[in-house]
């Protein structure tokens, strides 16, 4: 087995067996390529199955010199030991190289976030009078209601929208939906987008049921989304570097801030541990009491 054939196999698993991503599986197999570049380098006839530890360690120090950060060379030794633990179940190895290697210590990063009243002043920048204004606005209170990952937001479907009973239907990663409550706030903005630039749209095929969309009519991307909120804490003099994730990072934090149930958080966040949550708990646990609608400052 060559790392193509490799390669190959790993990818299908991921996309079929695991359900994740394309983004998600092209990150696993950015990760196999970083190793494979390095093999190609300095042990040329290093095949999968003749992986060492001692390959590993060396391909660590390697990117050690190149001065990659200690978290992008966990997530990096990550991917490998995923790799190596689907060729084992697929029985192409006998032995796993990567069962003593060690990851690099780092410490648990806290998010950026944004308080609530630099939420409503970038929100409240956003110019009206373009005929994209409305759309903008909808999906930052929609971003911000929902804790939505960028990826989840462009997705977002119409007939996913449950406003009648307070509600959106979000799918998330793994393909695992998830109901989120939505603020009354953002029904409003959402609804006033839908009922002006989004019904004048000439919508493209097989974007008919997709909430947001771009002035082609068609599915906005993750960049744009990106750049909209670039723009944004740049007219607004926001000194603070943000992204659409800052406010899945803001919704999170207010919500403790509040006292929000942890659990309750980790159902709207979607995420599969509750240990990924707890970096949102900079504050004491006494007060993670109430529900989620009760303390969402949106509500």
């Amino acid at each position: 087995m060559n790392w193509e054939e490799g390669k190959k196999g790993y990818e299908n698993y991921l996309r079929l067996e695991k359900s994740l991503s394309q983004n998600s599986v092209s990150a696993y197999i950015n990760d196999i390529n970083k190793l494979i570049n390095y093999l190609d380098k300095f042990h040329s006839k290093v095949t999968p199955v003749k992986v060492k530890l001692e390959h590993l360690k060396e391909f660590i120090a390697w990117l050690n010199e190149k001065e990659i950060s200690p978290r992008t060379q966990a997530r990096t030794i990550s991917g490998i030991k995923s790799f190596y633990k689907y060729l084992m179940v697929e029985g192409k190895v006998t032995t796993d190289p990567t069962s003593l290697l060690e990851s690099p210590k780092i410490g648990r990063k806290l998010p950026d976030v944004l308080s609530i009243e630099e939420i409503d002043h970038l929100i409240d920048g956003v110019d009206l009078d373009k005929s994209e204004g409305q759309r903008n606005k909808a999906m930052l209170e929609t971003l911000y209601s929902c804790g939505l990952r960028v990826s989840e937001l462009v997705s977002l479907k119409i007939t996913n929208l449950y406003f009648d009973q307070g509600f959106i239907r979000v799918e998330g990663k793994g393909n695992k939906e998830r109901l989120v409550p939505v603020s009354g706030k953002a029904i409003e903005e959402v609804e006033r987008y839908m009922s002006g630039y989004r019904k004048r749209l000439n919508v493209a095929k097989d974007s008919e049921n997709i909430l947001f969309l771009n002035r082609r009519g068609q599915k906005l991307s993750r960049v744009m989304v990106f750049t909209i909120i670039k723009g944004l804490a740049k007219k607004t003099g926001l000194q603070k570097s943000i992204s659409p994730h800052t406010f899945r990072h803001s919704f999170a934090t207010h919500l403790i801030n509040g006292g929000a149930d942890l659990r309750a958080v980790q159902e709207m966040l979607g995420h599969e541990s509750i240990l990924t949550t707890e970096i949102y708990t900079h504050l004491d646990r006494e007060y993670l009491k109430s529900t989620i609608q009760q303390f969402h400052p949106r509500s």
